[in-house]
C-alpha cells in the first residue's frame, strides 16, 4: 500500500546520548542493510556489525543492526533498525548514507504508523493509542492508552461492523429476491430488528459515559475563582510548589489565566489561576475578568476563594454542583462557614483539599477504562446509532432501511479507519513522532 519506496528516521531523542536508534521500512530495506555491512545478518537478533559508506567503503560506526523482514513487522513491510553510538556526527553521517541510497527518502512524520494501517498490521484507533501512550503524562492516561494500543475499542468496532453487515446483506437479498414465494418478509424483518437492537443498545451504552475518556486525555480543569486578594495565586503557588504566579496585595496583579498541570493519584489535573472578580472601568482587568468567567464555565471543578478575614461579598456564592466554597488565610483566625478552610502560609487544609481535587477527578475521569477516548470515536459512533434508530423506528421502505444500515457500516468504518479518512489521516499524522 505504500508508495514504493524505503523511509528511514530517527527513533529516538535528538541531542548527544548513548545510544541513537534509526529506523527503516520498505523495499528496499534488506539490499541497503547488506550495502552498509557487506552481509545480511539473521532475521530478529541484534548483531554487531561494521557500518560502512557503500561508495567509499569509509568506517561509519560499529553498531547493533536489527533485520526483519515482512510481513510480520510494525509497518507489514521489510524493517530494520540500526543501534548506533548516540553521537550527532555519527547519525548525521548515517543518515546522509541512507539518503544517498536510491528509492530511499526520509521519513516524514507518522509515516510508519501510517503504513501500519495501510498495510492491515493496525487499525486507526490501536495507532491513536499509539500516540496516546506517547503523550501520555499520568497513570491513569497511559493506561487508557495502552487499552486502545492493545485494539479494545477496535475490536469492538470490528465485532458491531460485521454484525452489521450481515444484517445489510441480509436486507439487501430480501430486496434482490422480493418477489420469492417462500421468502417468510416477517420473519425476516423480525429478526433484523432484533439483531439491530442488540448492536444499537450496545453502542448507546458506550456512549453514555460523561465523556470520560476524552476527558482523561485533556485533564481534569480546576478553576480557582474569587474576589482580588483571595490567595488564589497564593494556592496556585503551594499547590505547583514553585512561584508560577505573581503574588502581591495590589488587587489585579492577576490579569491573566496562569494553568500548572499537576498528576493527582495518577490523573491529569489542570489548575487554573484567574483574576479576582470585581467591577472594574480598567479595560485590560475587565477583559482578564471575561476570560475568568468563560473559563469557569468549562472547568470540571470551581475553587470558589474568599478570604477568611475579609467579610464576604457574595461573589462566591455557589455557581453550580461544581463549585465548592474554599475559605482561603485560616492562619490569620476564626473562619466563616464554608466547605472547606486552608491557609497556604501553615499548610492547613492543603492536604484535605487535594483529596478532594482528586477525589472529584476520580469521579469524573475513571482509572482509564473508556473505550470512547476521542471526538471523532463518539461523531462515528453517535451517526451509527442514529441511523439505527431509524431502522429501528418503524415500517420503511425496504430500500431506505438498507441505506440506513449501510451508512451504519460506513460511521463503523470510519472510527476504525476503513473508509472515508483520507484527509482525516494526513491530519492526525501530521502531528506524530518523526520516526513514528
Amino acid at each position: 500500500m505504500s508508495d514504493g519506496t524505503t523511509i528511514f528516521a530517527p527513533a529516538s531523542g535528538f541531542g548527544r546520548a548513548a545510544v541513537a536508534v534509526i529506523r527503516i521500512s520498505g523495499p528496499a530495506s534488506g539490499s541497503l542493510i547488506e550495502s552498509l555491512t557487506k552481509r545480511l545478518p539473521p532475521p530478529r537478533r541484534l548483531s554487531l556489525r561494521t557500518l560502512r559508506q557503500p561508495a567509499t567503503g569509509e568506517v561509519l560506526d560499529s553498531a547493533l543492526v536489527a533485520w526483519m523482514p515482512g510481513p510480520g513487522t510494525f509497518t507489514g513491510e521489510d524493517m530494520a533498525e540500526l543501534h548506533l553510538h548516540g553521537g550527532l556526527a555519527v547519525r548525521s553521517a548515517v543518515m546522509a548514507a541512507l539518503a544517498a541510497y536510491p528509492g530511499c527518502r526520509l521519513a516524514e512524520p507518522g509515516a510508519f504508523s501510517r503504513r501500519a494501517v495501510e498495510n492491515g498490521r493496525m487499525d486507526l484507533t490501536a495507532v491513536e493509542g499509539a500516540a496516546d501512550l506517547i503523550e501520555a503524562e499520568t497513570d491513569a492516561q497511559r493506561r487508557q492508552a495502552l487499552r486502545q494500543l492493545d485494539g479494545v475499542l477496535g475490536r469492538k468496532v470490528a465485532d458491531w461492523r460485521d454484525r452489521l453487515i450481515d444484517l445489510l446483506a441480509g436486507a439487501e437479498a430480501a430486496l434482490d429476491f422480493a418477489d420469492e414465494g417462500d421468502v417468510d418478509d416477517a420473519a425476516l424483518d423480525a429478526a433484523l430488528q432484533s439483531k439491530a437492537r442488540a448492536v444499537r443498545d450496545e453502542i448507546a451504552a458506550v456512549l453514555a459515559d460523561g465523556r470520560r475518556g476524552e476527558r482523561l486525555r485533556e485533564g481534569f480543569v480546576v478553576v480557582l475563582s474569587g474576589p482580588p486578594n483571595a490567595g488564589k495565586s497564593t494556592l496556585l503557588n503551594a499547590l505547583s510548589q514553585r512561584d508560577a504566579a505573581i503574588v502581591s496585595e495590589v488587587p489585579g496583579t492577576t490579569r491573566d489565566l496562569i494553568e500548572i498541570r499537576c498528576d493527582l493519584g495518577g490523573l491529569p489535573v489542570i489548575i487554573v489561576d484567574t483574576a479576582g472578580l470585581r467591577d472594574t472601568a480598567d479595560p485590560v482587568e475587565a477583559e482578564g475578568i471575561r476570560r475568568t468567567r468563560k473559563r469557569m464555565n468549562q472547568a470540571d471543578l470551581i475553587l470558589a476563594l474568599h478570604a477568611g478575614d475579609e467579610p464576604d461579598d457574595g461573589s462566591t456564592a455557589l455557581i453550580s454542583d461544581r463549585t465548592v466554597s474554599v475559605r482561603t488565610k485560616s492562619d490569620l483566625g476564626a473562619l466563616p462557614d464554608s466547605d472547606i478552610a486552608i491557609s497556604a502560609v501553615t499548610g492547613e487544609g492543603i492536604d484535605r483539599l487535594l483529596g478532594l481535587i482528586e477525589a472529584r477527578a476520580e469521579a469524573s475521569l475513571g482509572g482509564g477504562d473508556a473505550l470512547v477516548t476521542r471526538e471523532r470515536h463518539r461523531d462515528g459512533l453517535t451517526r451509527c446509532r442514529d441511523h439505527l434508530d431509524r431502522v429501528l423506528s418503524g415500517p420503511a421502505f425496504p430500500e431506505l432501511l438498507a441505506e440506513d444500515l449501510r451508512l451504519a457500516v460506513r460511521a463503523l468504518g470510519e472510527v476504525a479507519g476503513k473508509v472515508g479518512v483520507e484527509d482525516m489521516l494526513d491530519r492526525l499524522f501530521s502531528g506524530f513522532c518523526i520516526g513514528k
